[in-house]
């Protein structure tokens, strides 16, 4: 039996998490697995011994919401002549069980083999090992219980030495006509080499998650509009907003200037960190207490994410509440 570590598992069963190791023991037919629940991190035996066909070892965490949704997080396979294959994705948020970005942001993908051999006399399977990219679209849905066998196969390549391989990527590769709203995921993957008509095995694979950027806009009023006594309605449209992000509608005297901080309208912030992203809209009727003064004043819709402080919508309108009274005045003098 091999040790198993879970510290990769960086959901906590406290918050909502649940999470497990499965052990599929490839020497049967079907294959037999095995589950058992474990902690954030750790280690323990296999759950049955390894025969020479080996065994895959998924860790799994599943979020216990009322749609319970489950994240595969780390795979690796055990077998006396398959090499060793790991792959890590880094972005610029990392605040997640499985690693995500936007759709508009670089990540990088690095694989690491070990244990490959050369020379006539050893296995095929020891002499090098496949890497498969993935990528899969969401759809106008946020992925929940997608079948991931219907993933398109991007690419794939040979790797034939061991050692440490970083891949930087400028933006995914999800389909989409519009390359700001594509949703979905890519997953990368280490697999042996078929050799003898035996199927090959996912030596290790990691999942990013891809989100759309977010968009607003603002109606009620339109650029160029002038505001007296009588307010006029604000509402905010929302889509697509960041899983960690705060976002808020603000007003400051001016035409729009970047990183401006005004006035944060109450009814109209949201503050989220949750795992897909959210949409919304604010009806703000009351805001002429923070038009202090005439003349222009700009309105804006700001989010704050990891990839920054971003302003996703705005307009300047005129304020103008002075009263000019035209009148005559008049005398008449009695002549004496």
């Amino acid at each position: 039996m091999i040790p198993i570590t879970t510290a990769s598992a960086d959901s906590s069963q406290s918050e909502g998490y649940t999470n497990f190791i499965r052990q599929v023991i490839m020497g049967t037919t079907p294959p037999v697995f095995w589950d058992v629940t474990v902690p954030e991190s750790g280690e323990r035996l296999s759950l049955v011994p390894i025969d020479i066909a080996g065994s895959r070892y998924e860790l799994w965490t599943v979020k216990t919401a009322a749609v319970p949704i489950s994240y595969l997080l780390d795979t690796a396979y055990v077998s006396a002549y398959a090499p060793e294959g790991t792959v890590t994705i880094q972005t610029e948020d990392t605040d997640s069980p499985t690693p995500r970005t936007r759709a508009d942001r670089p990540f990088t993908v690095t694989t690491t083999v070990k244990g490959l051999l050369s020379g006539g006399n050893v296995p095929t399977t020891s002499k090098s090992v496949n890497f498969l990219r993935h990528v899969q679209s969401y759809g106008e849905t946020d992925g929940t219980n997608i079948d991931r066998n219907q993933a398109t196969l991007h690419s794939q390549a040979s790797i034939d030495r061991n050692g440490t391989n970083k891949l930087d990527y400028g933006v995914t590769a999800i389909p989409g006509s519009n390359r700001l709203t594509v949703r979905g995921e890519e997953r990368f993957s280490i697999y042996s080499i078929k050799e003898n008509g035996s199927s090959d095995e996912r030596l290790d694979s990691e999942t990013l998650l891809v989100w759309p950027v977010a968009t607003a806009s603002i109606s009620g009023i339109q650029e160029g509009d002038t505001v007296r006594f009588d307010e006029v309605p604000l509402t905010f449209t929302l889509n697509n907003l960041y899983p960690k992000s705060f976002t808020y509608a603000q007003l400051y005297p001016g035409t729009p200037k970047l990183d401006t901080m005004g006035q944060i309208l109450p009814a109209a912030q949201l503050a989220i960190d949750q795992n897909t992203p959210e949409s919304r809209q604010w009806q703000v009727g009351s805001y002429s207490q923070f038009l202090n003064e005439d003349g222009p004043w700009t309105v804006e819709v700001v989010t704050e994410t990891v990839f920054g402080i971003e302003r996703l919508a705005y307009l300047t309108f005129n304020v103008n509440r002075s009263i000019k009274v035209n009148s005559m005045i008049s005398t008449m003098e009695n002549e004496k």
